[in-house]
């Protein structure tokens, strides 16, 4: 049986950010962007800092702070504009935070189970529910007793990016967004989280966005189509070749079109 083919569609959206002075005007960050993501395609997306990537994922994941002002973003035709946050992560979105909270007096397995119930439409049964966590945590390298611990509490950045990767493996969301993943990690943690990014593209055929600063991740998550993000706009899009330019020669060529 085939895999039903998902996808993600964003067209000539422009985004502003409200400031943290109620008084001041909001500031417009996204300026047009255009990217389609399909089941089992991962695209990365690369640029400067401030050039709107992050913004780009919590106007998909619908942050109250982030503002769509005009364009669109559909997910298998469905209008995501028109969903409430709760009701895009049930649709098949995720976001993988780049810096996950805390949420205190919360347990890492009450959060997941409450997680999956609410995604499913069903508890997950217990005996399954217990194994499937388990051979997850089990392939993230994560310590069983931290089911027990409250979400992201005293935890490491390592620890709390594993946390996201554990969700996404019991999740399965159709598409899911990364923000910056990689920061914060040694090898070590860079090759499990890698891997457990991969087993979910091929297992689940999920599309991936990847948002990122460095070529690193990409020595271990390995995109098809990379994006140079600058001034709010996508400057210029390639395959894998694109990640290698920037990591000899930065991004000038990008920013220098973009100043003139």
């Amino acid at each position: 049986m085939s895999t039903p083919q998902n996808v993600l569609e964003i067209k000539d959206l422009h985004v502003r950010v409200a400031q943290t002075d109620d008084a001041a005007e909001p500031i417009n960050i996204l300026k047009g962007v255009n990217l389609t993501v399909r089941s089992g395609e991962t695209h990365a997306i690369m640029g400067p800092n401030g050039s709107g990537k992050s913004t780009l994922s919590y106007a998909i994941a619908g942050h109250p702070k982030y503002e769509v002002t005009s364009g669109s973003i559909t997910l298998n035709g469905e209008d995501v504009l028109a969903m409430s946050v709760d009701e895009r992560a049930r649709a098949g979105l995720f976001l993988a935070m780049q810096y996950p909270v805390e949420v205190p007096g919360v347990s890492m397995s009450n959060f997941l189970r409450t997680a999956a119930t609410a995604v499913r439409g069903e508890a997950p049964k217990l005996r399954h529910w217990v194994k499937e966590v388990k051979g997850a945590m089990n392939e993230l390298e994560i310590d069983p007793a931290f089911g027990e611990r409250s979400v992201n509490e005293g935890f490491s950045g390592g620890e709390k990016k594993r946390h996201e990767i554990l969700q996404l493996g019991l999740l399965k969301p159709k598409i899911a967004i990364l923000d910056e993943t990689d920061s914060g990690l040694d090898v070590d943690a860079l090759r499990i989280v890698s891997e457990g990014v991969n087993r979910y593209r091929e297992n689940e055929h999920g599309g991936v966005l990847l948002i990122t600063h460095y070529t690193r991740i990409l020595r271990y998550i390995q995109p098809e189509f990379v994006h140079v993000f600058v001034d709010g706009r996508v400057a210029e899009s390639g395959g894998p070749e694109l990640a290698d330019e920037l990591e000899t020669n930065g991004y000038v060529r990008f920013t220098q079109a973009t100043a003139h």
